[in-house]
């Protein structure tokens, strides 16, 4: 058994130390948020959250976890009241939504390093992160919005 400690809460899985995290999450733990998208941690629609910095999760042996803390998508808030959440939902970013999960992942840990980030700051933490719909300037917009609105509350 391997204990995790995920969305605040543990778990234990009954799984090979070699299985990725993505599917622990997915198949293990019911948490169908994290999407599987190339397999190679090259798309970024697999990012989660490892002590508060994005990982890549498709590539990551769940033993190579330990006792760091998990946060999934499902992780930021029940009701996607979260300001990042917030914001994509404002902006309208998703099209076709695959790769929203990853982006917002990688929008909160940004977040959490650099309260008011510019263009630069924002395209540096969003490179790697592949939405095939084009909604970068969509995405763009909300990460500042979501700034706004993470600032307001301080």
């Amino acid at each position: 058994m391997i204990k995790l400690h995920v969305n605040g809460k543990e778990k234990e899985v009954d799984v090979d130390p070699l299985t990725p995290v993505l599917w622990v999450l997915r198949d293990h733990l019911d948490l169908p948020g994290t999407k599987f998208g190339c397999g190679v941690a090259a798309c970024g629609a697999c990012t989660i959250h490892i002590d508060g910095l994005p990982v890549r999760s498709c590539q990551l042996p769940v033993a190579g976890v330990g006792t760091k803390k998990i946060t999934t998508i499902e992780g930021l808030s029940d009701n996607n009241t979260h300001p990042v959440q917030a914001a994509w939902i404002e902006e309208q970013v998703p099209q076709c939504g695959y790769c929203q999960s990853g982006q917002i992942m990688a929008a909160v840990a940004l977040l959490q390093k650099k309260k008011s980030p510019t263009d630069a700051d924002i395209d540096t933490a969003m490179q790697g992160h592949i939405c095939r719909c084009g909604t970068y300037p969509r995405i763009r917009e909300a990460i500042k919005k979501a700034s706004q609105k993470m600032s307001a509350k301080s």
